[in-house]
């Protein structure tokens, strides 16, 4: 088997996945995956699709993500993770699918406006 290499997108996160066959050694930015994600919940999310798909310990994972906060870069993850497990095996699609981890979240920030305080958020009115 080769290098697999796919892309996950989350707010302004973006991970490069590579997985090869292995012992199930996650790496992300050259550290180890449970430096970089101290908590549960985040280390749950990047390995829910190799648990769903009962792939923990069979392949190597080798991370470069950038941008965005702890959360969206562990859903990126996630996101192009799932990608790659499909890409391995077509029954994967089925099982990953209902879970909705092969789409693409597309909630973004909404830009702030200009003469607001945000996006939303106005500056304080005064009637005298």
């Amino acid at each position: 088997m080769e290098v697999i290499h796919k892309i996950g997108r989350r707010k302004n996160a973006v991970a490069r996945v590579y997985i090869t066959k292995g012992k199930g050694n996650i790496s992300i930015n050259k550290r180890e995956f449970e430096n970089y994600f101290t908590t549960g919940t985040l280390q749950y999310k990047v390995m829910q699709p190799l648990m769903l798909t009962d792939n923990t310990k069979k392949f190597d994972i080798t991370v470069n993500v950038f941008g965005g906060g702890n959360t969206g870069q562990a859903e990126a993850i996630r996101l192009a993770i799932s990608r790659a497990m499909c890409e391995l095996n077509e029954e994967n699609r089925s099982i990953l699918k209902p879970e909705g981890l092969l789409t693409r979240d597309p909630r973004m920030v909404e830009r702030k406006k200009f003469g607001q305080k945000k996006a939303r958020k106005k500056f304080q009115f005064s009637k005298r």
